[in-house]
This record gives structure tokens, C-alpha cells and sequence, in this order.
């Protein structure tokens, strides 16, 4: 995939990739039992950070629409 050309271009696609991460986690995290505590610990948490990260670049990129010309 080429590099995209611009801040907002590189964050819509760190967005998307986030998204698709956030969905195959929680369909393992689904599929895991619950004896497998720390994996889904783990999960669960990056799960959190990803959704963390997403608010960011939504933000980040609200502002790049105010500074746009």
C-alpha cells in the first residue's frame, strides 16, 4: 500500500486499520474461554487502547477540517 501523502490521509488510515484490529480482537475475544483469563485480559486491554487511540485521531482530524483553507 503506498504512503500516504498527508497528516490526515496517514491518520484516516491508522483509523481504519485500528477499526478492523478492534473487530478481529473482540471476535477472538469472543471465541476464547474464560479459563484463558490473562488472553483475555490482554485483549481486552488492547481492545481499550485502540478505541483510546481512535478518539485521538478523531479529534486530530476534527481540527485539520477547522484548519483546512
Amino acid at each position: 500500500m503506498p504512503y500516504p501523502r498527508d497528516e490526515r490521509q496517514a491518520l484516516e488510515q491508522e483509523r481504519d486499520e485500528l477499526l478492523a484490529q478492534i473487530a478481529a480482537d473482540q471476535r477472538e475475544l469472543a471465541a476464547t474461554t474464560d479459563q484463558d483469563r490473562t488472553r483475555r485480559e490482554f485483549l481486552a486491554w488492547r481492545i481499550k487502547r485502540a478505541q483510546n487511540r481512535i478518539t485521538f485521531i478523531e479529534i486530530r482530524l476534527a481540527a485539520i477540517r477547522i484548519e483546512a483553507p
